[in-house]
């Protein structure tokens, strides 16, 4: 069940890796350096328009550079933690800027783009522009497994590209930074030949000279519980002409000559390696939500050790409060454990960007594991904090108004829930293909949901999606336990790095 997921979780007592997390980067200059760019960032308290500003200029400092997500990782993974510390004061709004133009649209130029898309890239930060993430749709997206309803198709007799949203339900949604943004690296299903040939990422101009570009329309998605300083747009796009350019075409492009469609590496899928945002942005989520938690407890302890408590025996701080005490040090210990597990996914998946390479599918899923329980253990242990400090809670400034910051994490980069049902079919397809794999829970609850959805589709003629939905707490719980698994294997390993660093 998913109220019970985290009984599937292993505990240990604290490993002490807090600082193994953080000094991935073993480069304090280039920290300091970092976190003085990004000390003057107003979030929450600023406008949209200061908010993209700023990211212009933090760019354009070329502190952090684009290319560092393939050459230097762990920088970039560095300046996402860094900025997540600030989030319970700031709130989501930067933070998801910052990723958005780092991670998403330049990481997706750099694992897709031609040279000229890299040489582009270089001029983008040097100018400090910005740039947007358009995947989304209001009827498709993340969720839905990267279905794309944006049509692009090739005109070889004008040879350039006609990029067309196909009714409402294509408009793409929830853009970040889409009404500020200079360019937009846009999914789009490519036509060609009157073939689809699936979906490809191109990049446009969104903006020339400050101006719209014609044809281009935008719809503000309108006011958020938090980060208001971010701007969220819905874009249609209506007949654009696109230069063949545009095509991010390191994998696949199209013949001028012949018009036809070329894969240039074969058994290389364009969308396969702009999935690597969706892992390196999942990573970074699993970390934003684990600092945002662990900045909001801090906070709260220092008022609770200075508030005084009536007893009848002396006056007790908020923080000697048993239940409090007992939760700051259960927050403690299980944070460090997670700090650990997300440690190891970030070396893991960093060694596969330097090289440039699709990461397996076992760190694939780690990763999945990772992002879903930083995020779902900070939402519970950040409202059991707030449950327990009363009024103060209540405070602006406290950092509690901006929890909404961890409910943004949720749906980053694939909603947990999807990831969790698509960890259990994975499962579920395992255990049918290839038998009992060993582990006793898992082989016991896939045996049970097999035979249950057999006997419902008996019952209700074959419907095949109706039986899978009466099974759907059984799927959370087969997720929990894959969960489980999954992170006592990779804290297995991080004790290992912890032992040899500090051996």
């Amino acid at each position: 069940m998913l109220c019970r997921l985290s009984t599937h979780l292993p505990r240990r007592a604290s490993l002490g890796l807090r600082t193994f997390s953080t000094s991935i980067t073993n480069d304090t200059e280039w920290e300091q350096n970092w976190e003085s760019q990004v000390s003057t960032v107003s979030g929450a308290t600023g406008s949209y328009e200061e908010s993209a500003d700023q990211l212009r200029d933090i760019s354009k400092s070329g502190v952090l550079k684009f290319t560092d997500l393939r050459d230097n990782p762990s920088r970039f993974f560095a300046a996402h933690r860094i900025l997540a510390e600030r989030s319970p004061i700031l709130g989501p709004g930067f933070w998801i800027r910052f990723t958005v133009h780092y991670n998403l649209f330049a990481g997706t130029v750099l694992a897709v783009g031609g040279e000229e898309h890299l040489e582009m890239l270089e001029e983008v930060q040097k100018n400090g522009e910005l740039g947007c993430f358009a995947l989304t749709e209001q009827l498709a997206g993340v969720n839905s497994g990267l279905v794309v309803g944006t049509k692009i198709t090739w005109d070889n007799d004008s040879q350039d590209f006609l990029l067309e949203s196909l009714g409402d339900g294509a408009n793409k949604n929830w853009i970040s930074q889409g009404l500020v943004g200079d360019k937009a690296v846009v999914l789009a299903d490519l036509h060609v030949e009157g073939k689809s040939v699936g979906p490809h990422a191109f990049v446009m101009n969104l903006r020339e000279n400050g101006a719209l570009v014609d044809n281009v329309s935008l719809e503000d998605m309108g006011g958020k519980t938090v980060g208001n300083d971010l701007d969220n747009a819905r874009i249609h796009f209506n007949n654009v002409r696109l230069p063949k350019s545009a095509m991010l075409n390191k994998y696949a492009d199209v013949d001028e000559a012949t018009g036809k469609y070329v894969q240039k590496i074969e058994g290389m899928r364009t969308m396969e390696m702009i999935g690597q945002r969706l892992f390196s942005g999942r990573v970074a989520v699993a970390q934003a939500a684990l600092e945002f938690r662990r900045k909001l407890f801090k906070m709260t302890k220092e008022y609770s050790d200075n508030k005084k408590c009536w007893s009848p025996s002396g006056n007790p701080v908020l923080s000697d409060i048993p239940q409090l005490k007992a939760l700051y040090e259960e927050t403690s210990a299980r944070g460090d454990e997670l700090d650990a597990f997300v440690a190891i996914c970030e070396k893991k998946l960093s060694m596969c960007l330097q090289e440039e390479i699709l990461p397996p599918l076992e760190l694939t899923e780690a990763i999945a594991v990772a992002k879903i329980r930083a995020v779902d253990e900070s939402i519970e242990m950040c409202f059991r904090l707030k449950q327990e400090v009363g009024s103060y809670a209540l405070m602006a400034g406290s950092g509690f108004e901006q929890m909404d910051f961890l409910q943004c994490c949720k749906f980053a980069e694939g909603d947990s829930r999807i990831l969790m049902l698509k960890m259990a079919r994975d499962r579920l397809n395992v255990y049918k293909k290839k038998g009992p794999s060993g582990d006793e829970d898992e082989d016991d609850l896939c045996k049970i949901m097999l035979s249950s959805i057999q006997s419902e589709m008996d019952r209700n003629g074959g419907d095949k999606q109706a039986a899978f939905d009466s099974e759907w707490e059984s799927f959370y719980e087969l997720a929990g336990l894959v969960m489980g698994r999954v992170s006592k294997s990779y804290l297995q390993e991080a004790e290992q790095d912890a032992a040899a660093m500090t051996a």
